[in-house]
């Protein structure tokens, strides 16, 4: 796994790169994602709820649920919108312990230097037998420039996850793969030029055609007992309950 420069700010790095991508960028609401039908079946018993670095692209209700994201631009538009949102970072949540039934962070995990910190923080809010619902990109070989372009710290290896998890209370009960491969390594080159050398016109592009794109005609999770093989997943969804004291 790619470790991280001590020089190179991934918090800053993720801040401006967000900042810019959420500044003109349409709201989708949570039913447009194909995780909906997973947290809309556990809405009934998740009152108290919150979503960690969720952008515009929230997977949860934006009313009636907390928000924390690095980005300005994001939790205006979501306070806009009739959230409860703040700014903060998923190594300091702004909350007290044991405070949510539900807490989402899609996408979030891999772009924080301190991954454990994170973990604690995430059992930390969380009731005893509260759920967590993340997802990761994996596999430590398939790291490229774009994923530190995008503000990357690490892409996952499943044993190492697996023990993440563990050592801070988090029993994985379900699990997904999403992503494919990337094997079109041009393709892969074209989207960095244009993010470095075009970065308004590839958010633009990004925002209003591809993500609409992609959203349409992305596949249905397939949520499997436990951890799911991934061999050939590019990422995975994770379903985890934080631990009752009495389970150890």
């Amino acid at each position: 796994m790619p470790a991280v420069p001590p020089s190179r700010d991934v918090t800053a790095i993720n801040r401006d790169f967000y900042d810019a991508l959420w500044k003109r960028a349409r709201v989708h609401r949570a039913e447009d994602f194909n995780t909906w039908p997973l947290i809309a079946g556990l809405l009934p018993t998740a009152p108290e709820r919150l979503e960690i670095g969720p952008g515009l692209h929230p997977r949860v209700p934006i009313v009636g649920s907390y928000f924390v994201d690095i980005s300005a631009r994001a939790v205006e538009r979501l306070k806009e919108l009739g959230g409860s949102a703040v700014l903060g970072e998923i190594t300091a949540l702004p909350f007290p312990a044991e405070r949510f039934d539900l807490v989402v962070a899609c996408d979030v995990l891999e772009h924080v230097s301190d991954d454990a910190r994170a973990c604690g923080e995430l059992c930390r809010v969380l009731k005893p037998g509260g759920r967590l619902i993340m997802s990761v990109p994996l596999h430590s070989e398939r790291w490229t420039e774009f994923d530190a372009l995008v503000g990357h710290a690490r892409r996952y290896d499943v044993p190492a996850l697996r023990v993440l998890l563990a050592e801070h209370g988090l029993m994985v009960e379900q699990s997904a793969t999403f992503g494919m491969r990337p094997t079109h390594p041009g393709l892969l080159r074209h989207g960095m030029r244009w993010l470095s050398e075009h970065r308004e016109t590839a958010m633009r592009w990004y925002n209003w055609i591809l993500m609409p794109l992609g959203l349409k005609f992305q596949k249905r999770l397939h949520l499997r007992p436990g951890w799911i093989e991934a061999t050939e997943a590019d990422g995975m969804v994770l379903v985890c309950r934080r631990k009752d004291s009495q389970e150890g």
